[in-house]
């Protein structure tokens, strides 16, 4: 692609390089900005920068939070006895929008991958086994993306939590192989959680 300004051509690489956007979708944004006031603009770039600063994790869960605590940990109306764990963010608010689901979660801030460097040590794996450790969790459900990488997760956690006593689940397998949670449509998932099924029995067949 050619650009007739090096400012240009910086911007669209940046917003190019964000997940999904190619350059065509970057170039249009770009100048979409470039067409705005420079107050919008400026509203724009201070929301990144504010963010950026001033973001935090739940220091219970680790879901992205604008405090120490989150609000789904910090309500009363939420089922603390049920924990469901979660490989970032995008699933928390995937499952928030089916409605269906009134525990609270555990944000493993990624899946364990040898081939890309990531092992339990990098998740926040030890932490759940904490939580899991103080008492007051009945049940831990496992709403991990059906992908070789999440099922080498569950397992894991599997090992990790079975002398708990608690009991451990697993969404029911209504979402294909390779899909990821924020991509199943919400009724999908609503009822894949509702029909769980313990972890041992995934492992029977």
């Amino acid at each position: 692609m050619n650009f007739s300004s090096k400012l240009l051509e910086n911007a669209v690489n940046e917003f190019s390089a964000l997940p999904g956007i190619g350059q065509k979708t970057a170039l249009r944004l770009v100048l979409h900005l470039l067409n705005q006031p420079n107050a919008e603009v400026e509203k724009f770039s201070n929301a990144l920068t504010v963010l950026k600063r001033d973001i935090r994790f739940c220091e219970v869960c680790f879901n992205i939070s604008d405090h120490p605590v989150c609000q789904i940990c910090n309500s009363i109306k939420r089922d603390k006895s049920l924990v469901c764990v979660v490989e970032d963010t995008r699933d928390v608010m995937a499952i928030e929008n089916t409605g269906t689901y009134q525990g609270v979660y555990h944000v493993l801030g990624g899946l364990i991958s040898p081939m890309d460097g990531v092992g339990p040590s990098d998740l926040t794996i030890d932490r759940l086994v904490e939580r899991v450790s103080m008492g007051g969790i009945k049940e831990v459900i496992l709403a991990i993306s059906a992908t070789m990488e999440g099922d080498t997760t569950i397992f894991y956690l599997y090992k990790k939590l079975k002398d708990s006593g608690i009991q451990i689940s697993t969404i029911a397998r209504g979402i294909a192989f390779g899909g990821e949670l924020e991509y199943v449509d919400e009724i999908t998932l609503g009822r894949s959680i509702a029909t769980r099924i313990p972890y041992e029995n995934s492992l029977a067949r």
